[in-house]
């Protein structure tokens, strides 16, 4: 929301010309953005993920029962007190290195991204030592998309149909045109044989269809 105040007022910047990329846990803070910020005018979510959803339910929604939140509401609040008495944050662990033979589907694109020269940087958390533990807290109560079905302007949900992942950009999609009056503007893209992590890994840019969101832009800007 700053940085569009900030670009609505730069005199380099039209300010009825301003659109937003949200890539994998940014995608739904795009989405989010996109249902409270008028002023964007065209949104691209790419390979997403609903961090509440994933926060509240679990991974394709394994955790989804009440007892399941409550305790590990619990374990975070006790963390949070182990955080302030000993002055810093526990970190939750980046990717496993070295790699489980029976890692999931998902560990592995993880891993094949942030732990080879593609994606890992020393700065990187998922390439190191992870977020915060408490960090997504408050995401297990406040469903970020609730009016995403109000959203007017132009949306185009980008997504790897191999994805571990796609399931939030459907689901976001469906949300999103589901008794709305706005979904003339509304895509859906399913890039064949796309993993999650190839949306935005720069060593598989082929993958990536950058004409695609050119003209998405060009179109609604």
């Amino acid at each position: 929301m700053a940085t569009v105040d900030y670009l609505s007022l730069n005199d380099q910047v039209d300010p009825d010309r301003i659109g937003i990329i949200g890539i994998c846990g940014w995608g739904g803070m795009a989405l989010n953005t996109a249902a409270l910020n008028t002023r964007i005018k065209a949104t691209v979510a790419s390979t997403m993920y609903d961090m509440t959803r994933v926060n509240a339910n679990g991974y394709f929604d394994s955790e989804d029962s009440e007892e399941s939140r409550y305790q590990r509401k619990a374990a975070l609040c006790a963390q949070r007190l182990e955080d302030y008495k000993n002055g810093s944050y526990r970190l939750g662990g980046g990717v496993i290195d070295p790699l489980p033979e029976d890692a999931p589907y998902y560990v592995k694109d993880y891993h094949d991204y942030y732990k080879t020269d593609r994606g890992y940087h020393p700065r990187s958390l998922n390439s190191n030592g992870g977020w915060n533990v408490i960090g997504c807290q408050s995401f297990m109560n406040q469903p970020i998309l609730r009016y995403s079905n109000e959203i007017r302007s132009a949306v185009l949900v980008m997504h790897g149909d191999k994805a571990h992942s796609c399931y939030f950009g459907k689901d976001a999609y469906a949300d999103m045109v589901k008794d709305s009056k706005y979904t003339d503007n509304k895509e859906l893209l399913l890039i064949p044989g796309a993993s999650h992590t190839d949306l935005y890994d720069g060593g598989k840019d082929h993958v990536i269809p950058f004409d695609k969101l050119e003209d998405f832009f060009r179109t609604n800007l």
